[in-house]
């Protein structure tokens, strides 16, 4: 990853900005998919939000962008409510990568990428070094510059979700939030991905926000795991106070075991299916 400072800092340094949520009511038509929510955003940190699906993950990072105005309660980044701050302004602090982005017909990688820019972009000013420089690190970091010149059509499921997510480097936020960035990956491009957010939060103190489905993933790469049930906060703290076989049940309706995981020393989720059976060793 190409940045002005190396990643190996052991103390990033955190961009002070807080994103709460309050009695947070979300819903479609007629339809409640959050209720009552409160919840803070760890600054500084990786945040991942589980739950079974359509317990409201998306809906949730979707009104912390302003993309879905409250039924009731608040949004608010750095005390002020994210449906009353100016979109290019919000912009330029909170980044989003939804699910499944839809790119303009035609439009080359370089040129999506470039779109990172926009909220950079003053009345009248010039395209600059600092833009050229934050496109080409978007891209040397998420290994797609070799796929500059081409049309995004021509792209693979994997190297259109890495484009993307170049793009919303390319924008340069303290604060990023990602609807399941590791959708469409093989398991080695996921882990990448990661990786790459990862370091992303540790050199620039990046506070991250991501959806993702894969509870092990979560556990393994956030410092604050946020578990949602039918709408609803049902735990939210370390992954290892969070993940757990209590949890995992009233979540997911699912029986597991959870162990420690010896390479990341983060908890590991062991599904249990109808079929598993519980063999004694013989004498």
């Amino acid at each position: 990853m190409t940045t002005d400072q190396p990643v190996t800092q052991d103390r990033p340094v955190t961009r002070d900005h807080s994103l709460t949520v309050e009695n947070l009511a979300l819903g479609y038509k007629d339809r409640n998919v959050i209720e009552s929510l409160d919840l803070i955003v760890p600054p500084g940190k990786i945040t991942a939000i589980v739950g079974a699906n359509a317990c409201g993950k998306s809906t949730l990072l979707r009104s912390m962008t302003r993309l879905l105005a409250p039924r009731t309660g608040h949004v608010l980044l750095d005390g002020k409510e994210v449906h009353r701050i100016p979109p290019k302004e919000l912009a330029r602090t909170l980044g989003l990568l939804p699910q499944s982005p839809i790119a303009p017909e035609g439009i080359t990688v370089a040129d999506l990428v470039s779109r990172g820019r926009h909220p950079h972009q003053r009345v009248l000013a010039r395209w600059s070094r600092e833009d050229d420089r934050a496109v080409a690190a978007a891209l040397d970091a998420t290994s797609t510059a070799d796929l500059a010149d081409r049309s995004v059509d021509e792209l693979s499921g994997g190297q259109r979700q890495r484009v993307w997510i170049a793009m919303a480097l390319a924008q340069q936020t303290d604060l990023l939030l990602l609807d399941e960035p590791t959708t469409f990956l093989d398991v080695s491009h996921q882990v990448e991905v990661l990786d790459l957010l990862t370091d992303l939060n540790r050199s620039r103190g990046t506070t991250i926000v991501m959806v993702l489905h894969d509870l092990n993933m979560a556990a393994r790469y956030a410092d604050h795991l946020i578990a949602l049930a039918a709408g609803r906060l049902h735990a939210a703290g370390e992954p290892a106070d969070v993940l757990t076989e209590e949890c995992v049940r009233a979540v997911f309706g699912l029986e597991s075991r959870v162990i420690v995981d010896p390479t990341s020393n983060k908890p590991l989720m062991l599904p249990l299916g109808r079929h598993h059976v519980t063999t004694t060793a013989q004498p």
